[in-house]
């Protein structure tokens, strides 16, 4: 792990660069411009010299006359020492150098580059790193040139302009440098603060850590934010809830998931493990908002599949069932036995027969009912065991006359144990604690099977007939009616083979459920 500060360090030192780096740009604008304004002055200023120099009368009538020239000198001086020029030259017509301040120069030609002098035209340019003005002497008729006056000034160079700018831009290059640090200070402090203290790698690493961790756990990890917009979803929770690659940024709105699943998501349906059916799996889910310094910044949805626990409890249901039958049968028998015995203490013989034939009798009979109609051995063998449940709780069992099935494959009868199982328990704690009657229909046909339950129960609120089946089981009425998570089950196996299941109030709740034979693609 890096030093702590040394993030800080990092971010001041690029900070710095920056600043210097900028101020250097703005010295070297500011001396490129003083250099130009240099150049436009001091070129006004040795044309003026070189003007005057021209105009002199005794310097041009000494310029004309060879014997003469060693006279021109003293106005060049003149000149120069007047004006503050580095050096003011006079040259003939043929550019012979007749004057200058360095004596090596005299007699030599003169360098004119770009010049027009010699067409009668003044010039001002750059010549061998000075500003130079050059300025014809016209003879005093007005007819020719006679000469040529250069005034020159040499122009400074990058470091001493730099050294000679004035104090006040300095101070100001100062003043930029020392807020450009106190602002790096400032900046670094706040990144710091804001990054808790870690360093880039830590950072880094506890990102990569918490991937690793998302991305590795069993368990679904939804992260939304106060918009309802998912922020993190891990791989697992991606898979169980049929998110979509892209769902990262997206409300959950937009997704296209079922109410009750939005519901959970969104905080609408509230409570710890919140039961969800989603493609034949069943999720548990728990929503945990999320506050930072008191302000709530989203929400974290964890969700478990509880398929196979569901399984589970689904079996240890039908090994209580069974149980619940055995004890009733045993019980029943108990009775039926000391009746028996009874009548054989008091000797009486055919009314022991006649109770041992009625008992038969009435027995055998909802068996010879199911069997002639129900050729399937396990919905058969769910409905005999429903009956001796039905019996305990003092509800008559009863199967239409009309009803008929054929021996089905092993999927079909699977769900039709499911969904009839489901059904007649529903029916049974509807009428808890009342004596009624639950009449079962299964018919079948070319295109499935049609399975009719009905109850003389008090029914189901039309304004909940579709509730009980998505959320029966979080729903005040279905608490009430102790219709649980089975209708959910049931409305599930429907929809996975193609078909339906519908309830409506006939003098007691009516259950329709329809089961194609080929499962849906």
């Amino acid at each position: 792990m890096g030093g702590r500060g040394s993030l800080a360090r990092q971010l001041l030192a690029w900070q710095l660069v920056v600043v210097f780096t900028l101020l250097c740009a703005v010295g070297a604008f500011a001396v490129v411009q003083a250099g130009a304004n240099f150049a436009t002055t001091e070129g006004r200023r040795m044309l003026s010299v070189a003007e005057d120099v021209a105009a002199t009368s005794a310097m041009r009538d000494a310029l004309v006359d060879p014997v003469r020239h060693a006279a021109l000198a003293p106005f060049a001086e003149t000149g120069r020492s007047l004006s503050g020029a580095s050096y003011v030259i006079i040259a003939d017509p043929g550019r012979r150098i007749l004057t200058s301040p360095n004596p090596n120069q005299l007699g030599e030609p003169l360098e004119l580059g770009d010049s027009t002098v010699l067409s009668g035209r003044s010039w001002v340019g750059e010549l061998d790193g000075a500003i130079v003005a050059h300025v014809p002497v016209i003879s005093a008729d007005g007819g020719s040139v006679v000469g040529v006056v250069v005034a020159g000034q040499q122009s400074p160079g990058f470091f001493e302009g730099v050294l000679d700018s004035p104090d006040e831009a300095l101070r100001l290059l100062g003043i930029a440098l020392a807020l450009g640090v106190i602002g790096s200070l400032l900046l670094t402090r706040r990144v710091k603060k804001q990054t808790l203290g870690l360093e880039p790698r830590e950072i880094t690493e506890l990102v990569e850590h918490r991937e690793a961790l998302l991305h590795g756990i069993k368990e679904g990890v939804v992260g939304l934010d106060p918009q309802h917009r998912i922020t993190l979803a891990n791989d697992h929770a991606r898979a169980s809830l049929g998110l979509p690659e892209d769902c990262v940024g997206r409300s959950v709105r937009d997704l296209g998931l079922d109410e009750r699943l939005q519901d959970v998501l969104t905080g609408d349906a509230t409570g710890a493990d919140q039961l969800v059916l989603r493609e034949g799996s069943v999720l548990t889910m728990n929503r945990m908002p999320i506050a930072v310094h008191g302000v709530e910044v989203g929400a974290v949805v964890t969700l478990r599949d509880r398929t196979e626990l569901m399984v589970l409890q689904n079996e240890l249901d039908a090994n209580r069932h069974a149980t619940d039958t055995l004890r009733a049968q045993a019980h029943e028998f108990s009775n039926r036995l000391h009746t028996i015995s009874g009548l054989i203490e008091l000797g009486e013989y055919d009314e022991v027969r006649g109770f041992v034939h009625r008992i038969s009798s009435a027995q055998g009979q909802w068996q010879v009912e199911v069997g002639s109609r129900i050729d399937d051995p396990a919905v058969a063998a769910l409905l005999i065991a429903k009956s001796s449940l039905a019996a305990e709780r003092g509800v008559g069992l009863r199967m239409d006359p009309d009803s008929r099935l054929g021996d089905v494959d092993e999927m079909l009868s699977t769900d039709l144990v499911t969904v009839l199982g489901n059904l007649v328990d529903n029916a049974l704690d509807a009428l808890a604690g009342a004596r009624g009657w639950i009449e079962v229909s299964v018919t079948e046909d070319s295109a499935g099977v049609l399975v009719v339950v009905r109850d003389s129960g008090p029914g189901v609120a039309p304004d909940i007939a579709e509730e009980v089946f998505r959320n029966g089981f979080t729903t005040k009425a279905a608490a009430q009616g102790q219709r649980g998570l089975g209708l959910a089950l049931t409305r599930q196996t429907c929809l996975r083979r193609g078909g339906s299941v519908q309830v409506h109030n006939d003098d007691g709740a009516v259950f329709t459920a329809r089961l194609p034979v080929e499962v849906a693609v």
